[in-house]
């Protein structure tokens, strides 16, 4: 059996990222950039007012009560080319670029305006560079902004957009097929003929799964039918960059995945992990495409999903090795006490808390058991024999 950070090791080093495609700035989200950013111009690009009010020359500040005269208005937008003297001020209003001399801005909350007279009286006194936003405060010239292998989020998009930058060279969107496999299977939606059945619940789960994580996520199921088996799973691997497994990949009289990728050329390069729930998990390659043969319990699916598929995926879609690769890990506090008498480490499935950082067990720890699964959005890891206190930290992968 192969320790958990050999087999991710291993994945991860036999894929290769896609090559770049260029793509519109709002259709690149959720992609990880394929090239360093530099900002060009800097942020702000003039010194401006971070307030409505009035700006003031040197002399002026620090004087309350103070009456000074209006000469002049600066909106937002192209610069008037104003000029500020001692005695005299401009109204000013948010973002708008300063006129020269101006040495503060004063709130108009701090001011009484006479309209009839053009002055304002100062009452409240105004520190020199008071609600100034200097040129290059917040991003300079030549300052990387995004490395290559950066998720493009919202918040990067504002950066991006603000150098004026409009397309953006990305990883290509991958493409997964889960497949899953097994005679007792029923869509969601078609009515259960026969006692035994089930519905299927692992293709929908994995293809969200995949999806939510920025894949084109595609269903395929087959029946315990060698030929039929062998025949989807060529279909399918001619046509993805990924190929996902669900149930079939242990050594059951009925368990065909292992025959069938045989049949293909495709010799597991491993099928089992030391983990809890998981162990029988497969990788291995159909050509250029990469395989991950998962159990058929949901929990012992989504958890070698979350592991091992998910961080593959979005390496191929071109995210660098480490956080942006995943899986996510963060310090939690464990609500109750945990224990696992096992021979492999156990991932317990559960609630973290974002507000309190604590990690809470959900539901039964069951790798069939499906509800505690829906309530949970993290999992926390024990090693064999482990017990721990409530309390105490360890670290939650969330997902």
């Amino acid at each position: 059996m192969l320790e958990e950070n050999e087999a991710l090791r291993r994945i991860l080093d036999a894929v290769t990222p896609a090559p770049a495609e260029s793509v519109g700035l709002v259709a690149a989200l959720g992609r990880f950039m394929a090239s360093d950013h530099f900002a060009t111009m800097a942020q702000p690009p003039f010194d401006n007012s971070s307030m409505d009010g009035y700006a003031l020359h040197a002399v002026d500040c620090g004087r309350a009560p103070w009456t000074v005269r209006v000469t002049g208005e600066q909106p937002a937008g192209p610069d008037r080319g104003l000029t500020v003297i001692a005695g005299e001020c401009a109204r000013i209003f948010t973002g708008a670029p300063l006129p020269a001399g101006t040495a503060a801005v004063l709130m108009q909350e701090d001011a009484e305006a006479n309209t009839e007279e053009g002055t304002i009286t100062i009452h409240e006194a105004a520190e020199p560079g008071e609600f100034i936003r200097r040129r290059g405060g917040d991003l300079c010239e030549g300052q990387l902004i995004l490395r290559a292998g950066d998720r493009v989020t919202p918040q990067r998009i504002a950066v991006l957009a603000g150098q004026g930058i409009a397309r953006l060279e990305c990883g290509r969107v991958p493409r997964v097929t889960v497949l899953t496999t097994g005679d007792e299977l029923v869509p969601a939606g078609a009515p259960l003929t026969a006692a035994g059945q089930i519905h299927n619940s692992n293709g929908p789960m994995l293809a969200a799964l995949f999806a939510q994580a920025g894949a084109e996520a595609t269903m395929e199921h087959a029946p315990d039918d060698l030929e039929i088996l062998t025949e989807t799973i060529r279909r399918a691997a001619e046509i993805s960059d990924f190929l996902v497994l669900a149930g079939g990949v242990s050594v059951g009289d009925h368990d065909f995945v292992k025959p069938a990728l045989a049949r293909l050329g495709a010799e597991p390069e491993f099928w089992r992990v030391r983990l809890k729930p998981g162990k029988p998990f497969l990788f291995t390659r159909a050509g250029k495409t990469l395989v991950f043969g998962l159990p058929g319990n949901p929990a012992s699916a989504l958890v070698t999903a979350v592991l091992f598929a998910l961080p593959a995926v979005r390496r191929f879609a071109g995210a660098a090795h480490g956080p942006e690769c995943g899986p996510v890990r963060i310090p939690a506090a464990v609500a109750v006490p945990l224990s696992n008498p096992g021979d492999r480490p156990h991932y317990f499935r559960g609630r973290f808390e974002f507000a309190s950082a604590v990690f809470s067990p959900v539901g039964r720890q069951e790798s069939h058991a499906v509800f505690g699964l829906s309530q949970s959005n993290a999992l926390l890891r024990l090693e064999a024999g482990e017990a721990v206190e409530a309390g105490e930290v360890r670290a939650a992968v969330l997902y």
